[in-house]
């Protein structure tokens, strides 16, 4: 890409501009890559059709080496999502799909555990002041603004009825998670306090498993 000077401007940039780019350009990297809001890889088939003998083999020998073998998809979404930051598996992706967590090693090998068929995570970080943009969880990566912090959540359906009520905290990493029934279409209430957010909640197939624009007011 050709960068065209500003009229009058010199043709090349200071140093000082320079250096001011390559900062900005470092923080932008730097917030992206805490929890990627979207991902080009294919959505897991229902059911985990793509995870054959094969496909398992190697989620079991990634999750071997972080001492996570063994764990079905749902166990493996609820020790990672409770896992400290400064515990978190160095080099380990763990991205939430509607189907799947998708593993992803340190050396590039990726896999997929089926998650429950009758049932659907989504991961929630109500914030204040701070949020970022994000489509499928990172149980590894994502960070929200509130950690260890109570709330009530609500989750109606759209017929009114109530699917969930509880108090609930977010985790060290500053979400807190549900587990759902699957093809739900309603809305979901976080209150804090004098504070609340209400906004759309759904989960279908192509509905995303990370909620971070429960903005607290």
């Amino acid at each position: 890409m050709t960068t065209r000077p500003h009229p009058g401007a010199p043709g090349r940039r200071s140093p000082l501009a320079a250096a001011l780019a390559t900062v900005l350009t470092v923080a932008v990297l730097t917030v992206l890559s805490a929890c990627t809001p979207t991902d080009d890889r294919p959505e897991p088939a229902r059911g985990g059709e793509q995870a054959s003998s094969t496909g398992s083999a190697t989620a079991e020998g990634i999750l071997a080496e972080y001492d996570l073998a063994g764990l079905d998809g749902r166990e493996l979404v609820d020790r990672l999502e409770a896992t400290p930051i400064t515990e978190r598996p160095t080099g380990l992706i763990a991205s939430v799909r509607s189907d799947a967590v998708l593993v992803t090693g340190a050396d590039g090998r990726e896999a997929a555990v089926p998650l429950p068929a009758d049932e659907f995570y989504v991961s929630i970080a109500p914030f204040v002041d701070q949020t970022h943009e994000c489509y499928f969880h990172s149980l590894t990566t994502c960070l929200g603004e509130l950690s260890g912090e109570e709330f009530d959540v609500q989750v109606l359906a759209d017929d009114g009825s109530v699917v969930l009520a509880e108090t609930a905290s977010t985790n060290d990493n500053g979400f807190l998670g549900l587990w759902l029934p699957r093809d739900l279409a309603g809305t979901l209430t976080v209150t804090q306090g004098e504070r609340t957010a209400t906004v759309p909640l759904a989960t279908g197939a192509d509905d995303p498993t990370c909620l971070t624009t429960v903005h607290l007011t």
